[in-house]
C-alpha cells in the first residue's frame, strides 16, 4: 500500500475520521513556523491563515493598481483640458509637449510635427526633421520604448545627453469614421503616414524599457494627433 493509496481512501471514506475521532486529536505535525509539534487542527488554522494573508496581499496589489489607474487617467484628463484651453493653433504642440512633461512627470519631451499649412511651415516645431526620422515614424506601428541607441529625434530635446532611456510616439492622422469603442488601442489611424513625432526621454535607462507596455503611450499618441489636426 503506498501513500497515495491511502490518501485515496480517506478521500473516498470521509466517515472513516467521524468512526476514528480520537485519531484526529491525537495527530501531531511539525509547523512550518516555529518547528513545533501541533496538533491537526492547529495546523490546519495556520493553513487557512496562510491562505488569508495572501488573498489580504493580492487584495491590497488590486487596490493599490486600482489607484494607479485613477491617478493616471486623473492626469490623462488634465492633459486633455489643457489641450482644449489652448486657443491658437501654433501654440498647440508646445502645450501638447510641455503638459505631458508637468502632468506626467517625464524628465523631458520634444515633439515635431511636418507636412503643415504653408502658415505653420515657419514654426519652430516644423523645424529640423530629415528624411530619416520622417521615415522611423512611419514605420512604427506603436509607439517605441527602450533604450536611446543614437536616435535622430534626441536632438530635438533640450538636453539631449541626459536621454537614456526614450518612448518614441509616432503621430497620424485619425479619420473620423475610425474612432469606435470596439477597436484596439492605437489602432485608429495606424496605417496612415505619421506627420509628426513626440519625444519623452529620461536619463532613468529604467523608465521606458523594451518589455513594458505601450497601450496608454499609444492613447497620449492618439490625443495628441487630433489637437494637432488644425496644423495641417
Amino acid at each position: 500500500m503506498t501513500e497515495q493509496d491511502i490518501a485515496n481512501y480517506l478521500h473516498d471514506n470521509p466517515e472513516f475520521f467521524e468512526r476514528q475521532a480520537d485519531l484526529l486529536a491525537a495527530v501531531r505535525l511539525i509547523s512550518p513556523h516555529s518547528r513545533r509539534t501541533v496538533s491537526l487542527q492547529e495546523r490546519q488554522a495556520e493553513m487557512l491563515r496562510e491562505k488569508i494573508r495572501m488573498l489580504e496581499g493580492r487584495l491590497i496589489e488590486m487596490i493599490r493598481h486600482g489607484s494607479d489607474n485613477l491617478a493616471l487617467s486623473d492626469r490623462m484628463l488634465c492633459w486633455a483640458r489643457d489641450l482644449f484651453l489652448v486657443q491658437e493653433p501654433a501654440a498647440i504642440p508646445e502645450a501638447v509637449a510641455s503638459s505631458i512633461q508637468l502632468q506626467f512627470a517625464v524628465p523631458q519631451v520634444a515633439i515635431r510635427v511636418w507636412d503643415v499649412a504653408p502658415a505653420h511651415a515657419g514654426s519652430a516645431f516644423a523645424q529640423g526633421v530629415s528624411e530619416d526620422a520622417r521615415l522611423l515614424a512611419h514605420s512604427l506601428r506603436e509607439p517605441f520604448c527602450g533604450v536611446n541607441s543614437g536616435f535622430e529625434a534626441t536632438a530635438w530635446l533640450a538636453h539631449p545627453s541626459q536621454a537614456v532611456s526614450l518612448a518614441l510616439l509616432p503621430l497620424r492622422p485619425l479619420e473620423a469614421d475610425a474612432v469606435s469603442v470596439s477597436r484596439p488601442l492605437g489602432a485608429a489611424g495606424s496605417n496612415n503616414p505619421a506627420f509628426g513625432m513626440l519625444v519623452l526621454a529620461s536619463p532613468d535607462a529604467q523608465r521606458y524599457t523594451s518589455t513594458m507596455g505601450t497601450e496608454f503611450l499609444a492613447r497620449i499618441a492618439e490625443v495628441a494627433s487630433a489637437a494637432l489636426t488644425p496644423l495641417r
